[in-house]
């Protein structure tokens, strides 16, 4: 069962606003709650429904959904002779059903195999990441993704454990991490020792920005002019991401045209702002979904100027 509450649920219908006819797309089908929310929207709407997990395409058989991850999306697309979407959404990171199934390796509550991935069909799993990543590269990966301040001693830690053939669980791996991470400190804190390192893993293994990354550099050309692309990210290196990619989209030279165009500058805008900052859960949304409470939805509209790059 892939039960799981969609976050910001009417605020993504309502800067999507589904019309009569239009092609959308929702890239992270995850429990299917915003794909259904768009079709009671507005029934007539064509919705192309993908997932990367094969447990998200077994639960909404109603949708016909498609399996694939959303940077294939322009394959996708291609492949059902659609040229141009009026809507794409994605809802980034790991879905509850994903964290809450012990068998899936995602939580460091409960004991499980070190795997984490999202589509358990391929790539490889956590411990082969760890098995394949010398102790510098996991200190880095930790600290780049987890932004966790301990990763050198840290990786140090797995290195050891992993040399020892001493890890082989979730458990077992948090209790590795959370020796790496000062006493006083666990005391202070609000999440789990291994919250960041969980976090860190877990990207690296479904490559979760080089996705996000092809996707924002292929999206522009995926929508028709007036076509939205919403976003929900719950973490600050997903949203700045997200963040600079509509900002720069949306911005365009300084310069008066001529001279804007001599320097191969943008002078018209490829997207417009829907909201200019990040859309967050209501206080009643939190109350009854705590998880949405890093949530972060950002909105674009696509306007009818060609997208061409800012600088040549």
């Amino acid at each position: 069962m892939f039960g799981h509450e969609s976050v910001l649920l009417a605020e993504v219908v309502d800067t999507l606003s589904p019309r009569d006819h239009e092609v959308f797309v929702d890239g992270t089908l995850g429990g299917g709650g915003h794909s259904r929310a768009l079709l009671q929207r507005c029934p007539s709407i064509r919705l192309i429904a993908i997932d990367r997990d094969p447990m998200a395409l077994a639960a909404s058989p109603d949708l016909a959904p498609i399996h694939g991850q959303y940077s294939e999306i322009p394959t996708i697309l291609a492949g059902l002779n659609i040229a141009k979407v009026d809507g794409l959404l994605l809802d980034l990171g790991v879905s509850s059903p994903q964290l809450d199934l012990p068998e899936r390796g995602f939580s460091f509550m409960k004991e499980g195999p070190l795997d984490m991935r999202m589509d358990p069909t391929r790539g490889p799993t956590v411990l082969e990441l760890l098995h394949e990543t010398d102790e510098e590269a996991l200190g880095d990966l930790i600290f780049e993704l987890g932004e966790e301040r301990h990763s050198r001693k840290i990786a140090r830690l797995i290195r050891a454990a992993v040399k020892a053939d001493q890890l082989r669980t979730t458990i077992e791996l948090a209790k590795v991490i959370a020796q790496g991470i000062p006493i006083a400190e666990q005391r202070k804190s609000k999440i789990h020792p291994a919250t960041r390192t969980f976090q860190a893993l877990r990207i690296a293994v479904n490559a979760e920005l080089t996705e996000l990354e092809t996707f924002l550099a292929a999206f522009p050309d995926l929508l028709a002019p007036g076509g939205r692309c919403a976003i929900i990210s719950f973490h600050s290196l997903e949203d700045r991401l997200v963040k600079n990619a509509f900002r720069d989209l949306a911005w365009t030279s300084s310069l008066p045209e001529r001279f804007a165009l001599e320097a191969g500058e943008r002078v018209q805008p490829v997207v417009e702002l829907v909201a200019r900052k990040a859309i967050v859960a209501s206080e009643e949304e939190l109350a009854r979904n705590p998880r949405a409470r890093s949530a972060r939805l950002r909105v674009v509209r696509r306007t009818e100027f060609p997208n061409t790059p800012a600088k040549r």
